[in-house]
């Protein structure tokens, strides 16, 4: 009797650790392509495909920084455009804390695609 009591709590120990352990490792930071400082938005039309207009936002949804690109289709399902407009995000937040220079008039975007 008193080896299925024991049996019965490390199956028990062993059931509760297998729940526990997972939920404490786990830190969900979403994909890697997302800033924790900020988002961006691209605007575009069908029907001019080549035209698109991106907007830089800081978490305060205070608008950092806009750039209108024509003659490029821009493909943001791709990975390596998003994170290209990380990096431009970055360096807008970068330019509104002051420790870059003035990002007015500068083609942050296309000079990175």
């Amino acid at each position: 009797m008193k080896k299925m009591i024991t049996a019965g709590l490390l199956v028990a120990i062993f059931t509760l650790s297998y729940f526990v352990a997972p939920a404490q490792e786990q830190k969900h930071t979403g994909p890697k392509w997302i800033s924790q400082k900020g988002y961006w938005v691209v605007e575009g039309n069908v029907k001019t495909p080549l035209t698109n207009t991106i907007r830089f936002y800081d978490n305060d949804d205070e608008l950092l920084y806009t750039e209108k690109l024509d003659g490029v289709k821009l493909n943001i399902n791709r990975r390596k455009v998003r994170m290209k407009l990380k990096q431009v995000l970055e360096s807008a937040i970068l330019v509104k804390a002051g420790k870059e220079e003035s990002a007015a008039g500068m083609a942050l975007v296309k000079s990175i695609l």
